[in-house]
């Protein structure tokens, strides 16, 4: 065997040696690198191996000598990577001082073994030292620990680590590049119920309902055989959530065919050790091209579809909308604007003329409150009345419209007093008497603008104000005894429970648009009796109960001489006015508008 490089026949003497011990030679380097454990090899500057040691043939199932005069890239495949391959060619010429690789080595015997690879120097000469290290143990302990931490303990499916890392890798373009769809699908799944299964039957039985969940959803889509090669992936993303994967996804249907099969799966009883439970799921489907797609993305339209698919009833699967789901962002997108927006003076009211339908006189106006918001444009009141019901926000948006509408009605009885005064009907939701001190709220501002309590009517849904008691009903007797007129709007549509009216505090019924929608006669409609005798019973009844009646929606003549007649006292509608600005009410007050009868 030839010396190794840096070795001589001849004892070397350090210069810092001991005068009783002498330096070691080449036969103690020879020694120590045949007898060290961790397999090595001298590599010429050319590549080849100088001197291979007995672990690194042991490791390559050969003999030393036939390692000797052999590529040493070949033995440890280095030249399978390009990126590794040129910084081997570097450290071989000197330029780069190490090179550490992991390779994957076959022995000849058939098995595999994971090694790392290592390069450097060898001091004083101009070869390098390889050393190959089998970590086959520390790749399959860490290959077991990555399981058990990609994937959940109670189903054994992938967990939503796993899922996302998958999904993440699916959105590259690369993985698209060979024949693929170059689109993604996902069902995005959530048991219906199932925190009632662990509160009532414990969570160990809990447990085996989702671990047959999981079988059956495993089953569903082994079945399907989605993906480049049936490469989908089932996995759980916590609780009861569970999500299929569809890589290379055809379209739609084919989600639709997937989700349909795993609703029909899931709903079929469960037997669990003596226990047999009956489930459904909800489920949010979403397909589209991977290109231009996140996974962040993707998980929110799922997100939201299944949302959706819950709020429809629970039991079904919904398929992504984008139209609705722009509906969704621009609701989201009002909602967390609203509050600022009446700091910054973003509403105004426009109002529309109550008409006297005997005298065709101006009696008083309704408040409609306008939104102009700086993205969306002018917004009517049923795009953010709901919003802001619903995040409280109306408090202090109603505080706002009924302290300008009566400021304005003050100004029109100012400006034009010898006209008699307009009412001004302002609407108000049940949450402002709950979360508002509404009565101190209307004191105040009727002290504030001067207006008289007679001239301020407030409007509440016929259902609010039919479920009124408590604090509701206290607050609204309390407005009509300060001589605040109270009505009914959209009246003949909600609970019409006409026993409770007459112990309301209550003074003008405004009856729904869709009676008056039927007294047509210009457009070739046949009269309705059944409408009109609807309505003159309404009438009446409210004339008895000392109530006077509004009706809505008044767009013809023909609607308004019907009306009437059977004793109407106040019409409302286009036929009159559409909402408009303050400056043209002052026009209106004190004349006949246009449109309406002797």
């Amino acid at each position: 065997m030839p010396a190794l490089p840096g070795m001589s026949s001849e004892p070397e003497v350090a210069s810092m040696a001991s005068p009783t011990r002498p330096a070691p030679g080449a036969r103690d380097f020879r020694a120590a690198f045949d007898a060290a454990h961790l397999a090595m090899a001298v590599v010429d500057r050319e590549g080849y191996v100088v001197a291979a040691n007995k672990a690194l043939a042991a490791l390559l199932g050969a003999d030393p000598h036939e390692l000797v005069e052999r590529a040493a890239a070949e033995l440890v495949d280095l030249a399978a990577e390009a990126r590794t391959w040129h910084a081997y060619q570097e450290v071989l010429r000197g330029r780069q001082a190490r090179l550490r690789c992991t390779r994957r080595l076959k022995h000849p015997d058939g098995h595999s073994l994971w090694t790392e690879v290592t390069l450097g120097p060898v001091p004083g000469t101009r070869d390098v030292l390889l050393s190959v290290a089998d970590i086959s143990d520390r790749r399959d302990l860490q290959a077991r620990l990555r399981h058990l931490q990609m994937h959940d303990p109670v189903t054994r499916l992938p967990n939503r680590a796993l899922f996302f890392e998958r999904l993440s890798a699916a959105l590259e373009a690369a993985s698209y590049e060979d024949g693929g769809t170059g689109r993604i699908g996902l069902c995005y799944l959530d048991l219906d119920g199932f925190k009632a299964v662990n509160d009532t039957l414990g969570h160990r039985v809990g447990d085996r309902l989702l671990t047959a969940v999981a079988a059956r959803l495993t089953q569903c889509a082994d079945q399907s055989g989605y993906g480049r090669t049936s490469g989908h992936l089932v996995a759980r993303l916590g609780g009861d959530e569970f999500a299929l994967l569809v890589e290379d996804s055809t379209g739609t249907e084919q989600l639709a065919e997937l989700a349909r099969s795993v609703l029909t799966a899931v709903q079929e009883p469960f037997d669990l050790a003596g226990q047999r439970l009956s489930v459904s799921a909800s489920i949010g489907v979403v397909e589209r091209a991977a290109a231009g797609t996140s996974a962040t993305g993707l998980m929110q339209a799922a997100d939201t579809t299944l949302y959706w698919a819950k709020a429809d009833g629970k039991a079904r699967w919904t398929l992504f909308d984008p139209e609705r789901n722009a509906h969704r962002m621009t609701r989201q997108a009002l909602s967390s604007t609203l509050r600022p927006a009446v700091e910054r003076g973003e509403f105004e009211l426009e109002y529309q003329p109550l008409v006297d339908l005997e005298s065709g006189a101006v009696r008083g106006v309704e408040a409609l409150v306008r939104w102009n918001h700086p993205q969306f444009g002018t917004l009517t009141p049923n795009r953010f009345i709901g919003i802001a019901e619903e995040d409280g926000s109306i408090v202090q948006l109603g505080q706002w419209v009924l302290r300008t509408a009566c400021r304005q009605a003050r100004r029109w009885q100012i400006e034009q007093p010898s006209d008699s005064p307009v009412f001004v009907s302002v609407n108000v939701a049940v949450r402002q008497v709950w979360d508002s001190d509404l009565v101190g709220d209307v004191a105040e501002i009727l002290a504030e603008t001067g207006l008289a309590p007679q001239l301020l009517q407030l409007e509440l849904t016929e259902s609010a104000v039919m479920g009124s008691a408590g604090r509701p009903l206290q607050a609204l007797q309390a407005l009509s005894d300060m001589g605040v007129r109270i009505a009914i709007d959209d009246f003949g549509t909600g609970y019409s429970n006409l026993a409770y009216l007459s112990r309301l505090p209550v003074s003008v019924l405004k009856l729904d648009g869709s009676f008056v929608r039927g007294f047509r006669y210009e457009e070739g409609a046949h009269p309705n009796p059944a409408d009109e005798t609807i309505v003159e019973a309404l009438v009446q009844l409210a004339h008895r109960l000392g109530l006077t009646v509004t009706a809505e929606c008044v767009e013809t003549a023909g609607q308004a001489a019907r009306l009437r007649r059977v004793g109407c006292d106040t019409g409302q509608g286009w036929l009159y006015s559409r909402a408009v600005a303050p400056e043209r009410i002052a026009e209106m007050i004190g004349t006949r508008p246009e449109g309406t009868g002797p």
